[in-house]
């Protein structure tokens, strides 16, 4: 059997697990001459009335679309060294973080998804451990675990 990779998607959300998962996205895309592409899932609740310390938390979520610029910065730099076709997105969400990466890897035909084993914790921030999980679960893709 004749291994086909030509779309790879990674989800990055600042933690080293996500940043090493990123590293083997660019390498597997390099090795097949595959697409890459890089997503940042920011959850921001519904609501109309929100608490202080709920508007503080989605305060947090537009510092991290800052962030992750950042991250898709340093990423397409190293795309462009090694020749990788790359795609960045920054998805904000009132779904789970899993079931939006699900639903973009379907959407795009995504033939690998590789994500960290755990990420960062809080409301704000994006969960890759629960998500790692969800995604293992339910994708009709491959999926690569980097821990």
């Amino acid at each position: 059997m004749k291994l086909a990779v030509s779309k790879v998607l990674v989800g990055i959300d600042g933690s080293d697990h996500s940043f090493r998962a990123a590293q083997y996205a660019l390498e597997i895309s390099k090795k097949y001459v595959a697409k890459l592409i890089a997503v940042t899932v920011i959850y921001m609740p519904a609501k109309s009335r929100m608490s202080q310390q709920e508007a503080i938390e989605v305060g947090a979520g537009l510092s991290e679309m800052d962030k992750a610029k950042t991250w898709f910065e340093s990423f397409t730099q190293s795309a462009r060294q090694n020749k990788i076709d790359l795609k960045t997105e920054l998805v904000n969400s009132q779904r789970p973080v899993d079931y939006v990466i699900l639903e973009y890897a379907e959407k795009e035909g995504i033939d690998l998804i590789v994500i960290g084993t755990r990420g960062r914790s809080g409301l704000s921030k994006i969960v890759l451990g629960s998500v790692a999980s969800g995604i293992v679960t339910y994708s009709h893709s491959p999926v690569l675990v980097v821990k």
